[in-house]
């Protein structure tokens, strides 16, 4: 087992060119969650700030319940299979950064998950990353269409 697989917690992070607030609103946002998020993919509302997204792995569904902390530049993702019973072991925080922001999300291991899947989550983690920075990135629609 490696190393980061041991750890109770994962942070994986990148620096994004972008301005911290737009970064934390976004990370902050349930829907965009679902174009990020590889265990809640395609996230619908289906409560006020609690949102239901499918696993690519499994296309079982979760519930994700994002809330933010502007103060402390954080959302912690409460997430579970039943509303009254959400857990709060993701949390994303964005920090500025002389290129913009930084984007770090963190993952704390439960008791009960097993070395596969605590790996796995580390490896979404890896990826999601790189998918948010990209996200963020890439101008948006309208402004591709005003240069043009």
């Amino acid at each position: 087992m490696t190393e980061a697989a041991q750890a109770p917690v994962h942070v994986a992070s990148l620096v994004c060119a972008v301005e911290p607030a737009r970064a934390l609103r976004f990370m902050a946002d349930g829907l965009a969650l679902g174009r990020w998020a590889l265990g809640s993919m395609e996230t619908v509302r289906v409560a006020p700030g609690l949102y239901r997204g499918r696993s690519l792995f499994d296309g079982s569904s979760v519930l994700v319940r994002p809330v933010l902390d502007p103060q402390r530049a954080q959302v912690d993702y409460w997430v579970g299979h039943d509303r009254e019973h959400l857990s709060a072991r993701i949390m994303a925080k964005v920090l500025p950064h002389a290129q913009g922001c930084v984007v770090c999300l963190m993952a704390w291991r439960s008791p009960d998950m097993s070395d596969a899947r605590w790996a796995r989550l580390i490896a979404c983690h890896e990826a999601e990353i790189h998918l948010i920075q990209s996200i963020l990135e890439t101008p948006r629609r309208s402004q591709r269409r005003a240069s043009k």
